[in-house]
């Protein structure tokens, strides 16, 4: 039986271990813009009929207009990136590859899947999440051999993007829900050589992308100055829950701002803290000093705010079962 993995976004299990409703909860466990593109009207065939082929093409023409795809590329739209995700490994050749324990999991669930052996040491592969999840830095030197990047997080900083290396030895995997706000779009690009990009089109077969998603999608991509603005606004967010944080005694790392990566003393304590008063944060199992929050909505800055504001005092105080 494989072991379902660790993943933000579980408010339900928030829900039955400290109480309240869905509604009554601020999911900052993942790292999701929570301020999203609005949608375009769709239409009655958007629904109803099977997706058009132009549509894909259209949209796939958008996303190589936006990320720069270079000529020699290719692009694929596919249900989300974890479809990529999962797909690539069947379609690459090779038995070992090099992936860091401390990056979004489901990289090397989907290689041990496949029958590869994974390790932190270089293999046929290797793959690298930039910025990385959950450190949030940036990738810093060469690769070498074929890598597989994931640029889930990236388009708030489109300067550091690796698109334009795509090729032969590069496939850049590219997530539309975080940076526009619709996971639940499920949404994903693969940019890398023809024939790679053709064994990923024949393994998801027809129709991979929804009719609603093709013209969501496409709207999205060719609004440049959204994408100007938000990342300016993401920004903006960022610094200033990193203050809050700090004010509560955080310490940051990383640099993406759809999510902010803290080192605290006791990573659960504080995360039970944020759950008192229903905001859900993220923890690692591998790291006891990490907490990772996302950026709140609009109208969720005043719980936030109050939070990180009784944080110090309630890290001070014994826990329950220390007080005489």
């Amino acid at each position: 039986m494989i072991e379902p993995r660790d993943h933000g976004g579980a408010l339900d299990a928030a829900c039955a271990r400290w109480g309240g409703t869905r509604a009554d909860w601020i999911d900052l466990s993942t790292g999701i813009n929570p301020v999203p593109f609005p949608l375009p009207d769709l239409l009655l065939s958007d629904w109803a009929a099977l997706p058009d082929a132009g549509a894909r093409t259209g949209l796939e023409q958008a996303a190589r207009a936006f990320w720069n795809v270079p000529p020699n590329a290719d692009i694929l739209a596919a249900p989300g990136a974890s479809c990529l995700i999962s797909a690539l490994p069947r379609c690459l050749p090779g038995k070992r590859v090099q992936i860091r324990t401390d990056t979004y999991n489901e990289h090397a669930a989907a290689f041990q899947a496949a029958g590869w052996a994974v390790s932190a040491t270089p293999g046929d592969v290797q793959v690298v999440v930039h910025p990385n999840n959950p450190t949030g830095e940036f990738l810093a030197g060469d690769m070498s051999g074929f890598a597989v990047i994931d640029e889930s997080f990236c388009d708030t900083a489109p300067h550091q993007s690796f698109v334009h290396t795509a090729g032969d030895d590069r496939v850049i995997l590219k997530s539309f829900g975080k940076f526009w706000g619709l996971a639940g779009l499920r949404l994903g690009f693969a940019i890398g050589a023809p024939d790679l990009i053709a064994a990923l089109r024949a393994h998801l077969g027809p129709w991979p992308v929804a009719g609603p998603a093709l013209r969501i999608g496409t709207a999205a991509l060719k609004d440049h100055s959204w994408a100007d603005e938000t990342r300016i606004r993401l920004a903006g967010d960022a610094a200033r829950l990193d203050a809050l944080m700090q004010a509560g005694g955080a310490t940051v790392q990383g640099d993406c701002p759809l999510f902010r990566l803290y080192t605290v003393p006791d990573a659960s304590a504080w995360h039970a803290h944020f759950a008192a008063h229903k905001i859900l944060t993220r923890t690692f199992p591998y790291n006891t000093t990490w907490l990772r929050l996302g950026l709140p909505a609009p109208e969720h800055w005043h719980r936030v705010k109050t939070a990180c504001g009784t944080v110090g005092g309630a890290m001070a105080q014994p826990s329950v079962a220390q007080r005489p």
